[in-house]
């Protein structure tokens, strides 16, 4: 009986071990799909990870998984943002400086006041820092992260945050930006069609003295007139991409489709939204040329695009 006993208590013992380890390398496995951010300083080589809202999962698991199975195939790190409202990740997250800093800005966005439901569904920046772990700088000035684009020194947000902070002097404003977002600030002009303002859904960088943005010649004659200042004041080189306009759904008159721009950049890596139109293959080449040590990839995410925003919108890349 002692040898019974004991043969039992060492195969439960050992089936109890072996149960252990499976769940611990189930779990280091799966890491990358923690809800959970954590800090890491000795991230050598600059390496980005693109984290999305819980969200995007719950409401469009097909688009979402899609987006996944690409960033699995090309080795790029993704995890899931606890305490989230809503998909729009990008807006309410905090803004990386090139140095490696995070700046929280206030997100009380005009465009979510005035009724309840946007009220809601506007995201507690402490509560979404806290439940992820982010140690971050808060700022007053309210602004949106998808209004933010940083480039090598220098930073383009729209005229947008002139308005969403009256209390603020322009001049004021735009030293109090440079200082926090470590580097100088052009300053573009908002579009009036798009209630949320943002620079993403117009321009996006290649490199310092180059963007890519909506092709001017399509464009309305004052955002032409002020685009082309800009671009003269800083000698910027601006490549057209094409846009699509006649596009219309009555079910959704927020739709972004039809704004390539709004694309995925991570490290080598860009996914590209398409629209099954000619248009797709246009700016598909556009990207291979504009960026030929980088991988372009393409998605179809008109399901999320019908409620106003693209890939930029829905991912918050880190390093």
């Amino acid at each position: 009986m002692r040898i019974t006993f004991g043969l039992l208590i060492g195969i439960i013992v050992c089936f109890i071990s072996t149960e252990a380890a499976t769940n611990n390398d189930f779990k280091k496995n799966n890491l990358k799909n923690e809800p959970m951010f954590e800090m890491k300083d000795n991230n050598l080589h600059n390496e980005q990870t693109v984290y999305l809202s819980e969200l995007l999962m719950d409401k469009y698991p097909e688009t979402c998984k899609n987006l996944i199975a690409i960033l699995e195939k090309h080795h790029v790190k993704y995890s899931f943002i606890k305490g989230t409202k809503d998909i729009w990740c990008r807006d309410y997250m905090p803004v990386q400086t090139e140095s490696g800093k995070f700046i929280q800005f206030r997100y009380e966005p005009s465009y979510l006041k005035g009724e309840k439901e946007w009220e809601d569904s506007r995201s507690d920046v402490k509560e979404v820092c806290r439940l992820n772990n982010i140690k971050a700088t808060f700022s007053d000035i309210n602004l949106d992260g998808g209004n933010v684009l940083i480039c090598d020194g220098r930073a383009i947000l729209s005229d947008r945050i002139f308005s969403e902070n009256p209390n603020y002097k322009k001049d004021s404003l735009i030293n109090e930006l440079s200082k926090l977002l470590e580097c100088d600030i052009i300053i573009i002009p908002a579009q009036k069609g798009d209630y949320t303002g943002h620079a993403d859904g117009m321009v996006r960088f290649v490199d310092r003295n180059t963007i890519l943005g909506n092709k001017l010649a399509y464009e309305y004659k004052y955002w032409q007139k002020g685009m082309q200042k800009v671009i003269d004041t800083y000698n910027l080189t601006y490549i057209d991409v094409p846009f699509i306009t006649d596009i219309k759904d009555p079910k959704h008159p927020d739709s972004a489709i039809g704004i390539y721009v709004n694309y995925l950049e991570v490290n080598d890596l860009i996914v590209m939204p398409i629209f099954n139109r000619d248009e797709d293959r246009q700016v598909l080449e556009i990207l291979q040329r504009t960026f030929p040590n980088k991988i372009i990839e393409t998605i179809d995410y008109n399901d999320v695009a019908k409620e106003g925003g693209l890939l930029n919108c829905t991912t918050w890349v880190v390093r």
